[in-house]
């Protein structure tokens, strides 16, 4: 070994000598200059002497397998490697630095393989030299080349372009998201100037190249491990730090498989071997493993670490997991090695964790992991302080860390409940039972002002139920048993949360209901129930199905609980209509896996089988009690046919049970299966069918002849008694023509001969009160309504009995019975054919249903009197009779669309009634004559129906809002866009413009609809915001430019006079601009307390409305100069020429509008300076006053605030190595 050594260095120092001697003044001068710069720069070497080492390219490997040997303290045999050298006339000054340039060259930029091995193999030779006994009194340690050779792994290997280490890495959110600040542009340049060098040289790596590297990285990795084990870095802190940061960053260089610290094979392997030695006492007295802690920090955290600049998450990779994983390993093995020294180190790392851990749920998940791991290792004591200091954590103002805070106590909950010891200190005792994580940090967030964090607490609380863990689920259950009142108001606070504004948190109230029900925490009552039931309704599709899944859930768990079964089917059955395809697809997905999969023949039916019985007892239920759901059923199976779900084995199974407990569900499912499977044998089903009803037939067939005819009689009886009540009198002449439809060939004769009959005996006693003499004076007036209401229900079925005598009587009854004194006479005059009469009200208002009744079968009688109808609206003072005079006026409109669309303004008017009553069933019945399309939007309709949002009754101003929004704006969208600048107009009584509120009015009406004036601006503006609150972005864009071409220009242009009703309607005009419903949506900002969202489509979204913003502003500013500004400057030359008060408006206007262009104004308003200061000097005054009165609102709240000693995070926050 010696003498193969001697040979080996006798020919380097051959060459290099010869070589020195040739270039005897450069070669020493050389090798002083490398030392002097201290290994930082290196001249290029001598050609020559360059070519004559690299003719073995393993000269490197070759030296450092002969120099191995000597590496070795224990051997006292073998010689001083020191005293080799000098023997072979070779420097280890000179050796040194002909290493240290061969290392320099591999770190250039892009180099050649060549250079990458001769680099690694020469800074392993170099830590190999340092091995050797003698080396600190030969002077061959430096730390600036020693850093670099440990630098040189991550160097050689190959790294990816910086655009790519961008794809495979997620921006931290710790990082500066919000200000959206770029890279510095020369690191930027740098970087693509590297890229580019790289591709116009055409450095590629084949897979021998890379095997190449990565053995000499091994090597180099091994001598460092063996440097470590005696070569103390005590006190060298920043060689100590580098060998850190390499042991490190090869933690995740490639997948391990099996234990990391029974093996030395892989590099991760390697590097975790070495980071354990730094932690041994050799190298130092704790700072050590707090630097390895602080680095595999951002390992567990899979974060990656780069200079200059805040870590970047890395994606969760199979070999970032993997590290990760190790690292957990790693800090367990030293913590259980040296357990006094790192204790301390440990709850800082894990505080650290809780600290920095991003709010992406996956991140959080494996973080909330770790730390449970981590605190699995720590004694009672010190685990009870890290409880206290979660407590803590967990009411930071940070929603990331309420969040975490969350998942960590989970984690712990699925840990094994610590035992109070003698080691814990008495304060701390209580943070260790799993009581305090369920009640003091799961439970207390429910309530969160976050909806995400008080989402996922709900959630963690419905996880405590499903854990292995008897004490999580034994807390829950204390919650809601302390008292009645608590279970009370905590079930009011969960209908509270299902209801949530937010999608998630409903969605987990719904999961926390479920898991209360199906563990017994609370009763399966019909109310508690409703909640998982009627949330199979909610407007959100995802809340939809999870509704829908906690029921199956919870039906999974409790099959026999009858309650449920009935809950399940309201929740699942309606949604087989839902208006959302994937909602009925779930729908359909549960009735298939819980009711028609487990149908099977009845000698195949087994009672022990769960599936197949709770099956059966949902049919049945659907028989009896749910009999309501049954067009949802026939629904499901419309959809089932065609996929040929239903094959006769299955038919054949279902006829089985027609004879036994099962045969109505049987036969539902028959029915059900006929209606919509035109193509199957439906034989067998008949014969079945035939031999079930064949005996009832011939039973009952003599005795439902015979009740036929006695029916007809009783009923015929009971009606002409006029005993029954009104509601009894309609159901019996429904009840007849049912009788009557059910023979066709007699149906005219029958409703003739009965109804007829009850027409005349109508008729006769009308003719004996109303033309008798005498014969008004003792009505009964019970009896009078009956004899009426009967009258006119019997009529719609035998028109032909109906004579003009009839026609006479009624209207007889609605003759007014005097003209008051001092009365105009109306429009339409009156019918006089009779004396005036004094008949109470009750008996007009029915007179008036019975008189439209008739006018609905005879079109000359309807001719005759509509004006009658219209002239009691204009003049009645009887409530009842307008408000059923409206239900009639509009029932004919329906029959007679043409002819009584003349008299909508007629009902129309009634919207401003003086009884509330009226106005409500004129809005209702013009709602639905609007929704059928019977009548048009024209004339002044829509600002009638407009002016009832701001009705003296909140009731009916918020019915016309949800008629307007809900009902009419679907079939109109175009509907407010269209009408909302004659409103201003119209509101305003404005008639000098030539195009708008031109449509014909009476005077009256005009008086009764006008809006016109200060005292009414409030109701004027409140249809205004709504009409403005419905608009898409593109109307509002359209409505403000047409606004100022329309109405702005006119007055610019003197079309329109600037006098004192010009001035009002321009104020509103101004005032209107001015209202923050017309600004763009695009051009606002997020919601208040809008939570971050996290997925890729929520940050698309995010960027894409960062660019429209951007756009919108660049066509609105565009517009705003273009077609507003010169209008503006000119109607502002114009007020202030007139002193007109509306100026004030103007400059209010611009004031608001000036907002979003505040570092423009001079330039927008070049062609008016005054205008433009004048404009800034608004602005400033408007900011000033702004913070003016956030000063006073803090001093406000200050004065109402009391302080409580609660500590904050940030306090109990340590920072490692500190």
């Amino acid at each position: 070994m010696y003498s193969s050594f001697v040979v080996c260095l006798e020919g380097f120092g051959t060459n290099l000598l010869s070589s020195a001697t040739q270039n005897a003044a450069f070669f020493p001068t050389w090798v002083d200059a490398v030392w002097d710069f201290e290994f930082t720069h290196t001249d290029p070497l001598d050609p020559v002497i360059e070519e004559e080492i690299k003719e073995d390219p393993d000269v490197f490997k070759t030296i450092y397998m002969q120099l191995l040997p000597f590496s070795n303290e224990d051997d006292d045999n073998t010689p001083s490697v020191w005293v080799v050298f000098g023997e072979n006339g070779v420097s280890a000054k000179t050796l040194v630095a002909v290493l240290s340039y061969f290392i320099l060259s591999a770190k250039t930029k892009s180099p050649s393989l060549e250079q990458r091995l001769c680099g690694l193999q020469a800074a392993s030779l170099y830590l190999l030299l340092l091995k050797i006994p003698g080396s600190v009194a030969n002077k061959v340690y430096h730390q600036i080349l020693f850093d670099t050779c440990l630098n040189m792994p991550l160097k050689c290997w190959p790294q990816d372009s910086s655009k790519k280490r961008k794809k495979d890495s997620l921006k931290s959110s710790q990082g500066d998201t919000k200000t959206g600040k770029r890279s510095k542009p020369p690191k930027k340049v740098s970087e693509e100037m590297e890229i580019d060098d790289d591709e116009e040289e055409g450095v590629y790596f084949s897979a021998q190249d890379l095997l190449k590297l990565r053995e000499g990285i091994v090597l180099l990795v091994r001598t460092l491990l063996r440097l470590l084990e005696r070569f103390s870095l005590r006190d060298k802190p920043q060689s100590a730090d580098s060998c850190v940061q390499l042991f490190t960053e090869l933690t995740n260089f490639e997948p391990v498989i099996g234990d990391i610290v029974d093996q030395l094979k892989s590099l991760p392997e390697l590097s975790y071997h070495g980071l354990g030695l730094l932690c041994s006492t050799i190298h130092g007295e704790g700072d050590e493993v707090s630097m390895v802690f602080r680095k595999l920090l951002y390992v567990i955290l899979m974060m990656k670490t780069q200079e200059r600049s805040k870590p970047c998450l890395l994606a969760p990779s199979q070999t970032v997991c993997g590290a990760r994983d190790h690292a957990i390993l790693f800090i367990s093995h030293i913590v259980d090695k040296q357990r006094e020294a790192t204790l301390p180190l440990l709850r800082i790392l894990v505080q650290h964790i809780c600290h920095q851990m991003v709010e992406k749920s996956e991140y959080r998940a494996s973080g909330a992991q770790t730390v449970g791991k981590l605190m699995a290792k720590m004694p009672c004591q010190d685990y009870a302080a890290i409880v206290k200091w979660l407590y803590s954590y967990s009411r930071n103002n940070k929603v990331a860390f309420r969040m975490f805070a969350l998942d960590v106590a989970m984690v712990l909950l699925e840990q094994s409940e610590r035992d109070v010891d003698d080691t814990v200190d008495p304060e701390l005792a209580v943070f260790l039972p799993h009581r305090f994580l369920v009640h003091n940090i799961v439970y207390n967030h429910r309530n969160d002002v976050s909806p995400t964090v008080r989402g996922h607490a709900l959630h963690c609380l419905a996880q405590c139920l499903e854990l292995g863990s008897q004490n999580a689920t034994k807390c829950v259950h204390e919650l809601f048993s302390n008292s009645m009142y608590i279970t009370t108001e905590t079930m009011t606070l969960f209908k509270k949360h299902v209801s949530d504004p937010k999608t998630n948190a409903r969605k987990s109230a719904l999961e926390t209901v479920m898991s209360l029900l199906k563990h017994g925490v609370i009763s399966c009552s019909a109310e508690n129930l409703s909640i998982l039931s009627d949330r199979c309704r909610d407007p959100a599709v995802s809340v939809k199905k999870k509704a829908m899944q906690c029921l199956m859930d919870l039906l999974a768990a409790l099959p026999e609980n009858r309650e449920l079964q009935e809950a399940w089917l309201r929740g699942v059955l309606p949604a087989v209509m839902d208006s959302e395809s994937s909602v009925q697809e779930k729908a359909l997905e549960c009735l298939d896996h819980v009711v028609i999969a487990h149908i099977k023949s009845q000698g195949k039916y087994r009672d022990s089988d769960a599936s197949q019985k709770l099956a059966w007892e949902l049919l049945g239920l659907l028989c009896e009690k749910c009999q309501d759901l049954s067009r949802y059923f026939s629904k499901a199976f419309s959809v089932w046919a065609p996929q040929q779900k239903f094959t006769p084995a299955f038919v054949n199974g279902l006829l089985s049970h027609t004879e036994g407990e099962r045969a109505a569900a049987a036969w539902l499912l028959l029915a059900k299966i006929a209606s919509c499977s035109p193509k199957l044998n439906y034989g067998t089903i008949l014969d079945t069918w035939e031999n079930t009803i064949r005996w009832v037939i011939q039973l009952n067939y003599r005795y439902i002849t015979n009740a036929h005819f006695t029916c007809v009689d009783d009923l015929m009886s009971w009606l002409k008694t006029f005993s029954l009540p009104l509601e009894v009198i309609s159901s019996c002449v429904d009840t007849l023509v049912r009788f009557a439809r059910s023979d066709n060939t007699q149906d005219t004769l029958f409703l003739d001969h009965f109804c007829g009959e009850l027409v005349s005996v109508c008729e006769s006693y009308l003719s004996g009160v109303i033309l008798q003499e005498k014969g008004a004076e003792n009505i009964n007036e019970d009896l009078l309504v009956k004899h009426l209401y009967t009258l006119g229900a019997a009529s719609l079925h035998c028109p032909s009995k109906v004579g003009k005598r009839i026609f006479l009587l009624v209207q007889s009854v609605l003759t007014p019975s005097e003209q008051q004194p001092g009365e105009d006479l109306p429009a339409s005059q009156p019918l006089s054919q009779f004396k005036p009469n004094s008949m109470p009200t009750v008996v007009r208002a029915h007179a008036v249903i019975t008189l439209g009744k008739l006018c609905l079968q005879h079109e000359e009688l309807m001719l005759k009197y509509l004006p009658v109808f219209a002239r009691e609206l204009e003049v009645g003072t009887e409530l009842a009779v307008r408000s059923n005079i409206v239900v009639v006026m509009c029932d004919l409109c329906m029959r007679y669309t043409n002819t009584v669309t003349r008299y909508i303004p007629n009902i129309s008017a009634c919207l401003r009634d003086k009884d509330p009553v009226v106005r409500e069933q004129t809005l209702i019945m013009l709602t639905n004559l609007l929704q059928e399309e019977y009548v048009k939007w024209k004339g002044a309709l829509f600002f009638r129906f407009a002016i009832a949002l701001v009705d003296p009754d909140p009731t009916i101003a918020d019915l016309c809002e949800y008629c307007l929004v809900d009902l009419l704006l679907k079939k109109s969208p175009l509907m407010f866009s269209q009408h909302f600048i004659e409103c201003i107009f119209h509101f305003n009584s404005y008639e000098k413009h030539k195009k708008y509120n031109k449509f014909p009015q009476t005077e009256s009406e005009k008086s009764k609809f006008s809006l016109k004036g200060p005292q009414n601006q409030g109701k004027r503006f409140r249809i205004y915001r709504f009409l403005l609150k419905n608009f898409t972005d593109e109307k509002r864009f359209n409505i403000t430019t047409k606004i100022c071409q329309d109405i702005l220009a006119s007055f610019v242009d003197s079309e329109l006079p600037l006098d004192s009703e010009g001035s009002e309607m321009l104020a509103d005009i101004f005032d209107i601009l001015s209202l923050k419903e017309i600004k763009l949506t695009a051009m606002s900002g997020p919601a208040a307390g809008e939570e971050p969202q996290e997925d890729e489509m929520a940050m698309a979204k995010a960027v894409l409305q960062v660019a429209q913003k951007k756009l919108v502003s660049q066509v609105q500013k565009r517009n705003f100069v273009e077609n507003v500004i010169p209008i503006i400057i000119s109607l502002k030359n114009m007020l202030e020429e007139q002193h007109s008060p509306v100026l004030k408006h103007l400059m209010a206007y611009l004031q608001v509008t000036m907002q979003d262009y505040r570092s423009q104004v001079k330039e927008l308003f070049a062609a008016d300076e005054q205008l433009a200061a004048e404009v800034e000097y608004n602005l400033k005054q408007f900011e000033k006053e702004k913070q003016q009165q956030e000063q006073q609102q803090m001093e406000n709240q200050l004065a109402n605030f009391t302080l409580s000693p609660r500590r904050n995070v940030s306090q109990t926050y340590t920072c490692i190595g500190k």
